[in-house]
């Protein structure tokens, strides 16, 4: 049970004055009121009051905390952003390079902002407030939801760890994720995208457009993982050798013959342990392959400036839309986690059913109308 002891007044009588007592020698700023409570492991904590109303209030709250579940040590509360995102940067290190480096990013934003500040006094509107900030200055839709959520995640973790009683992050402080659709090459577009690359990196076109590969598992995938007479792309590592990161990355992705024979010519005049390769007959990287985007876009008519080797695979969903396919098939081709994923982003290019839909109502319509002649005739 919390209760509160007196710091200037001995407890048995007669009451004398200790040593804490201003009259006594101590301070006279000190604090008289002594809150003590039970933490969740049993053990005592306190904290100085000036008031003993103060006192008496905080210990019965940090009481009905620990029994609620919501209980904070107050020493880890004062806790600041900064000290609590390099923590957490440490435990975040065991994942990819590339995905602990965009962390690393997205947190510098984080402590620039609320850095100095302790994790409790982070609230809801510093939130909003921050997130408003960031669009003013330009930002992406897209970046600004990302660095919404990864405050999110670490606040996230700061509640598990017992820092906070409850995240200052929510759906409530959302800006929301940008909905905007994907530029979809045309054909021609595609072909003369293809014609302005250099040679040894055409196959790089047709494996985005035609097999819907992302840049980094182009640039990593090895000639082993195309099955060449089958006509079946296993993709399996991406640049330069990192695991993809999820398994449904790893569906095999079926390709017709024609363009097998086309890998399978690229291969023979350069020739490599991975199907791209660069001058000097190593990997090809990443950041090769996009500045030879950002160079044959502009020879294009009509590409958009932004255009980016990734947009080949809304190229490649729209093909497969064209041709019938239903959502699980494109969903399975473009290597999504779920359905959900491929109708956010491809729904608008299924073709509409309005002539289908109306023809079903009309079906009903007719037949009751029918229905109610006969019953007409009938009774005549």
């Amino acid at each position: 049970m919390a209760r509160v002891d007196d710091l200037w007044f001995t407890k048995r009588a007669p009451r004398r004055k200790t040593a804490r007592h201003p009259d006594n020698g101590g301070s006279k700023t000190a604090k008289r009121w002594l809150a003590v409570w039970l933490d969740p492991a049993g053990k005592e904590v306190t904290k100085a009051f000036g008031k003993e109303v103060d006192a008496k209030r905080h210990g019965a709250r940090m009481e009905a905390d620990a029994e609620r579940g919501l209980y904070v040590d107050p020493k880890l509360a004062r806790m600041t952003v900064k000290v609590w995102c390099e923590t957490w940067l440490t435990g975040y290190g065991s994942r990819r390079e590339s995905t602990v480096r965009q962390g690393r990013v997205h947190l510098e934003r984080i402590i620039s902002e609320f850095g100095h500040l302790p994790l409790a006094a982070v609230r809801p509107s510093h939130v909003k407030g921050w997130t408003a900030k960031l669009r003013a200055e330009g930002l992406a839709d897209s970046y600004v939801y990302a660095l919404h959520s990864r405050l999110g995640q670490v606040m996230s973790d700061a509640v598990h760890d017992g820092l906070l009683p409850r995240s200052p992050v929510s759906h409530r402080t959302s800006p929301g994720a940008a909905k905007q659709r994907a530029y979809v090459a045309t054909t021609d577009q595609v072909w003369a995208l293809h014609d302005a690359f250099p040679a040894r990196m055409r196959a790089a076109i047709l494996l985005g457009a035609f097999a819907g590969l992302r840049v980094a598992e182009v640039c990593g995938l090895r000639v082993a993982d195309v099955d060449f007479m089958r006509g079946v792309i296993n993709p399996a590592v991406q640049y330069p050798d990192q695991p993809l990161k999820t398994e449904t990355s790893k569906t095999p992705i079926p390709i017709p013959q024609s363009l097998a024979l086309e890998l399978a010519a690229h291969v023979a005049r350069y020739g490599g342990e991975t199907l791209l390769t660069h001058e000097s007959g190593g990997q090809l990287g990443p950041w090769i392959l996009e500045r030879e985007m950002r160079k044959a876009r502009r020879k294009v008519d009509g590409l958009p400036a932004g255009f980016r080797y990734h947009d080949l695979r809304h190229y490649f969903a729209s093909l497969l839309i064209a041709s019938g396919a239903d959502v699980k098939v494109v969903q399975t081709r473009l290597r999504h986690a779920s359905a959900k994923t491929t109708l956010d982003t491809y729904a608008h290019l299924w073709p509409d059913r309005d002539e289908s839909t109306r023809a079903a109502v009309d079906a009903v319509l007719v037949a009751r109308t029918e229905q109610g002649q006969n019953a007409v005739r009938g009774a005549q």
